[in-house]
């Protein structure tokens, strides 16, 4: 399917350390998104969401994850190890910013609430 996408979980990508390869991952209602541990060390914690959505339970450290976005809106996640390191990321699915005001409220630590408030103006 056209919509299902790929994000690798890296050490390094460009001037970046710790980062995923899609700092913002837009989806369709339905869409699934893989996460690769093409970098040792790394996992995908997702820390909120929109309301009625199941947070999983976060992954282990070098494990491949797959998970289909079935509720719009948008999502914060995390590599645990590397949170404060600015390993942080966002799903938006189907276009809708409607959280977005919740997302916003989350606490985040160290380099990754610069990446944070960065990623915030893109959406």
């Amino acid at each position: 399917k056209a919509g299902d996408i790929t994000v690798e979980m890296l050490n390094k990508l460009g001037k970046e350390k710790m980062v995923y390869s899609e700092n913002i991952s837009r989806v369709d209602v339905g869409d699934t998104i893989t996460w690769v541990p093409t970098s040792k060390g790394h996992n995908v914690h997702f820390i909120a969401g929109p309301d009625g959505w199941d947070i999983p339970k976060k992954s282990k450290n070098n494990e491949e994850v797959t998970i289909t976005f079935d509720v719009p809106g948008v999502y914060l996640y995390q590599c645990t190890p590397h949170a404060t390191m600015g390993m942080i990321a966002l799903v938006v699915v189907g276009e809708d910013t409607s959280n977005l005001d919740v997302i916003k409220k989350m606490k985040i630590r160290g380099k990754s609430k610069k990446k944070f408030k960065k990623l915030l103006k893109e959406i």
